[in-house]
């Protein structure tokens, strides 16, 4: 995204809105409103998006896509992360039902190094799986 776009990033935690707020300010980004609200209510308040990214909705996800699919263009991209098999397999079932297309799906680990005594090992965090899929 060049700096023409415009963002919108919606949270429903206090502190994260405001990290958001200090690293855009400390990166001097712009083009990105933040807004501290229920991704459920505060959708229907956004414009048509070329793109669309989901993650960390607390179990409302399938929902969520439902009410991004009329606010994203015809083309554009829909992108989902998810940690947990039931979010995975639901997300999957919803955009099939909306008729995406194009869908990938990847997953990624990451892993911290722990020192042990006879050296450094790495221990792997929790998988994240990111599904995207582009609108018909």
């Amino acid at each position: 995204m060049g700096f023409s776009g415009k963002v919108f990033s919606i949270d429903i935690d206090q502190n994260a809105v405001e990290l958001t707020k200090k690293n855009l300010e400390k990166f001097q980004i712009s083009n990105v409103s933040v807004i501290l609200g229920n991704a459920m209510q505060k959708i229907d308040e956004l414009p048509v998006a070329d793109a669309i990214f989901i993650g960390g909705t607390g179990g409302e996800t399938a929902d969520i896509i439902k009410l991004c699919e009329s606010k994203l263009k015809q083309g554009g991209r829909i992108v989902i992360g998810t940690i947990l098999v039931e979010t995975l397999y639901s997300v999957l079932n919803v955009i099939e039902k909306l008729k995406f297309s194009s869908v990938d799906i990847i997953q990624v680990t990451i892993s911290k190094s722990k020192k042990t005594s006879t050296g450094t090992m790495f221990l792997a965090r929790n998988p994240v799986t990111i599904i995207s899929a582009t609108k018909i």
